[in-house]
Parts: structure tokens; sequence; C-alpha cells
């Protein structure tokens, strides 16, 4: 329902009642005020039609105390559309696309009319990642981020996302100089996955043992190659460990142990990061790594999709 209304409003022609009907909508959403006070009289303000916006309408005052001078304001004001140039229309069809995770190019977005610049685009793209980063941060301070239980095991492992070059070529970006590693734990259970996902500085023993011992529940069972920072340390700390020699084969024959949970992964992962070209700067690597862990633990838990869970964080990250 939340899908097809959206849609609805996108694609049809923008005339004034469905404009009033877009914006009606998303105040229902709370993504748009109800309310404006005056900054003049501080009464309500009466919305209006005027051809003088995009939108079509805005917030006007003419109470008596101003002495005939009107006082206006934008229908988006204290809103996530409110410095933006862009019709509503195109900000939800931005949206929804983002929430089915950006797999249409971003060419095939300008040609469809949603923005005229990929510049236009990169910038909305970068207030969403700010909204989800936002909303796993909260998440974490308020409920934690654990993983692992008698129905769920811990695969670890650390990749590198560095820029790319193709056969060699081409220039060398100044990802290159980046020291750090990604320390992933993927939490594995039925055909559920919560990736935790961490820059670190080293892989060494002091730089992922305490993260693991911070979202990895006691009595857990571990999955890891024979990497020297986890060997001998926790089958001591309360964990079941389990490695694979991957020098060898890729599942032990012991114990039936792999990796290849988290390898796979690591492909999607990195194709999301480099195909949005999302490894260029430390900053912008931890954002993608936070719109990862957001899509698995918040964006699929939600009944009405990543869609519904988004809609709620732009209504809590900007409360108008």
């Amino acid at each position: 329902m939340l899908h097809s209304k959206l849609l609805l409003f996108a694609i049809q022609k923008p005339t004034t009642n469905r404009k009033l009907k877009l914006i009606k909508w998303l105040q229902s959403k709370k993504l748009l005020a109800r309310r404006v006070k005056c900054s003049r009289c501080g009464h309500n303000m009466r919305m209006e039609r005027t051809r003088r916006h995009l939108d079509g309408f805005h917030w006007m005052c003419r109470h008596k105390s101003h002495r005939g001078k009107k006082t206006s304001r934008s229908v988006r004001v204290g809103s996530l559309f409110e410095r933006s140039k862009l019709s509503l229309s195109s900000w939800l069809i931005f949206i929804y696309r983002f929430a089915q995770g950006l797999r249409i190019r971003q060419i095939d977005m300008m040609q469809d009319g949603i923005a005229k610049s990929s510049r236009t685009l990169s910038k909305m793209a970068r207030i969403m990642r700010k909204v989800c980063h936002c909303a796993i941060k909260r998440f974490r301070r308020r409920h934690g981020q654990m993983i692992g239980s008698a129905q769920e095991f811990a695969v670890l492992d650390e990749s590198n996302l560095r820029h790319k070059r193709k056969y060699g070529r081409g220039r060398a970006s100044t990802t290159w100089r980046r020291k750090k590693w990604v320390f992933g734990m993927l939490g594995v259970r039925d055909k559920c996955r919560h990736p935790i996902l961490r820059l670190v500085k080293r892989r060494s023993r002091p730089h992922l043992i305490p993260i693991v011992v911070k979202h990895v529940r006691p009595g857990t069972t571990i999955i890891s190659d024979e990497w020297r920072a986890y060997r001998g340390v926790l089958a001591n700390m309360g964990y079941k460990h389990f490695t694979v020699n991957h020098s060898q084969w890729f599942v032990d024959p012991h114990s039936g142990a792999h990796s290849q949970h988290i390898e796979r992964a690591w492909l999607t992962y990195k194709t999301s990061v480099w195909r949005l070209r999302g490894n260029r700067t430390e900053k912008m690597l931890k954002e993608h790594l936070s719109l990862i862990e957001w899509t698995h633990w918040l964006g699929e838990k939600n009944k009405r999709g990543p869609l519904g869970h988004l809609i709620k964080d732009i209504r809590h990250q900007f409360p108008g």
C-alpha cells in the first residue's frame, strides 16, 4: 500500500489538486509540517495557493498585528526537502529507489527526470546515507548490536576496501595509502544475516578481539580462518571456535567449518561500495558500511520493508 501510494503520487502529472494531495499525504506521514507558526505574531499560519513556489502552495499569515504586511514560508520548512530545488515527486521517486538498494544507475535517474546533474543525485544520496547512519547509531545505543546464540553462529573475516585499478592501469587513488581494514562479523541464522562492519587500524589481536567480545555473545559458535589474531584466544574466552585452513581447503574435512557465508557477503558489500564509489574517503566508507548494516538490521525487519523504515528514520531526523 505504501509503495503503490508513493509511486502514484510520483508518476502522476503535477496538477494543482495533485500537488495538494501530495502535500497532505506527506503531512500524514509527518514528512512535512502540519502546522507552522508565524515568526512575527506567533499565530498559526494558513496554507494558500501560490504560483511563486514549485510546490504550488505556501504558508501565509495576514494577522492584523502585521499592519498590512504579509509573512510567508515554504511548505517544506523544517523538512528534508527544505533546501532542495527539486520537486516533491522527484524526491519521492529517489527515496523509493534508494530504499530498493539504488540498483538503477545515476544516468538512468537523470534520463527519468529526477535530477539534471549527477552532482544533485550525489547530494541526495549523501543525505539518505546520513539518515541511515544516524539511525543505526541510535539502534546501537539503545539496543546494542549483538550477534550469536544457540541458533545463530558468527563468522569472522577481514577485508581491505581500497580503490581497484583495472588491469593495474589508471591513476592511483588516495585510497591506496589507507592502511585501515574492514573487520566483518556476520551472524548467520537460517536465511537471516546480521553483519557488523568496523574499520580497524590493524588486524592485530588487540584491535580485533575487543570488538568480538563487545558484539558476540559468550558461548556462541565462531568460525574463522587461521589468522593468528584469533588462534588460541577465542576458545579460552568462552566461545566455541572452529577454524578452516584456506591454504589446504575451503571446508574443513573434520569439523565441516567454512567461511563461505562471509566470503559471499564480501562480494555483495564490495560491489555496492565500489559501484557507488563509496571508498573515496574514510568518512564516506563508514557511511556506506552503516548503510549495509541498516539494510540488514533495520530495513529488512520492518513490516513495510526498507521504504517504511526509511520514512520513519527521515521523520526522526527531520521532525519539522
